[in-house]
């Protein structure tokens, strides 16, 4: 079993900065692909950004491209979303979610998808003021 904890999560101001982490334990050898998804009140989870197990593989929503990046480092379990230029529509719970398998292959019907992965955080508010 793996177990994923965010954190950094918090209230920032629009064009403010925030960086989440997310920490795995547990199984984390068994860890391929890692991604953030997020959920805002009344709308259905969305798919954020995704990194390969390397870190040298990575992809972002439309809607976060060129303002969100995505790191890991596998020394310390952990993978990072930074947050720039946030807007009060990136306000939303910030779930980390891991898989067992390599996702990223497949396409991105299946990385961008919540039901693609195996494990995930209980989530971390983020709130972005106008």
């Amino acid at each position: 079993q793996v177990q994923l904890v965010e954190s950094g999560g918090g209230l920032a101001q629009a064009g403010g900065s925030l960086r989440l982490s997310c920490a795995a334990s547990g199984r984390t050898s068994s860890i391929y692909d890692m991604g953030w998804f997020r959920q805002a009140p009344g709308k259905e989870r969305e798919f954020v950004s995704v990194i390969s197990r390397s870190g040298g593989t990575t992809y972002y929503a439309d809607s976060v491209k060129g303002r969100f990046t995505i790191s890991r480092d596998n020394a310390k379990n952990t993978v990072y979303l930074q947050m720039n230029s946030l807007k009060p529509e990136d306000t939303a719970v910030y779930y980390c979610a891991a898989d067992s398998s390599p996702l990223i292959w497949r396409g991105s019907s299946f990385f961008s998808s919540h039901r693609s992965y195996d494990y995930w955080g209980p989530g971390t508010q983020v709130t972005v003021s106008s």
